[in-house]
């Protein structure tokens, strides 16, 4: 890292220059976040936990065909990806209500969603991350109708990889966040993280709403017991994975 320099710091990660420009290292935060930042705090070992996940989980899609960011993983915390532009959408895959849908629509929590729902937001802090329509991502230019529609044959693709991974694991992949991005080829990548920050996952063998979440709703919720949370993660991850 003796050349490198920040490039951008988020909330959870901070990416670094390299050598290489198309290549990008990617440092993983405990700083933990949630309803827009509005509450801050910190989550012990997250950054390790998330890289770890992350890891495997875009390894996994790599060999189903599915073209991610990943490169490899240097360092405990660490990951090395390939530069890409991000597309300024959140791609948000839920196959149970849970969350915003809920508030917003008054749908149950728990409610089976068949087949899954796919929503776009804009992804922008200042303006709360809004929940697009088709007919405002054109008028916003922010992705062609091929692109979109590239985009949910992916994050559905993503959805069924994951699902039938996490039914192994014992766990209910209830919803989850993905973003996308282009490399210097234009080539279309899934980037960021995959974790127990950006899914949703309830655990298979416990009964209690409360107790069966193993995800960031712990933190936002204080439902106690995150780090715990993020570590079964990561072991049934493991143990999976063989």
């Amino acid at each position: 890292m003796s050349t490198s320099k920040k490039l951008y710091e988020g909330k959870a990660k901070i990416l670094y220059t390299t050598d290489d420009p198309n290549i990008l290292l990617t440092i993983f935060k405990d700083d933990a976040t949630a309803f827009n930042a509005q509450k801050r705090g910190t989550i012990v070992g997250k950054g390790r936990i998330n890289c770890k996940v992350s890891s495997h989980l875009l390894q996994r899609l790599e060999q189903t065909g599915i073209p991610t960011h990943f490169i490899d993983s240097p360092e405990e915390g660490q990951m090395r990806v390939k530069a890409v532009q991000i597309i300024p959408l959140e791609v948000v895959v839920r196959n149970i209500a849970a969350g915003s849908l809920c508030r917003q629509t008054g749908i149950a929590v728990g409610t089976p969603l068949l087949p899954p729902l796919v929503e776009f937001y804009y992804k922008n802090d200042d303006l709360g991350d809004p929940l697009l329509t088709m007919d405002r991502l054109r008028v916003m230019n922010l992705a062609t109708a091929e692109r979109v529609e590239e985009l949910r044959r992916l994050a559905l693709a993503v959805n069924t990889e994951l699902t039938n991974f996490f039914q192994h694991c014992g766990i209910t992949l209830v919803d989850f966040k993905l973003e996308f991005g282009l490399d210097a080829q234009q080539h279309l990548l899934l980037a960021d993280e995959i974790s127990p920050d950006t899914c949703r996952l309830w655990d298979q063998a416990e009964p209690d709403a409360k107790k069966r979440v193993m995800d960031k709703d712990r933190f936002r919720h204080d439902l106690g017991n995150v780090e715990a949370a993020y570590q079964q993660v990561l072991n049934r991850v493991l143990a999976q994975m063989g």
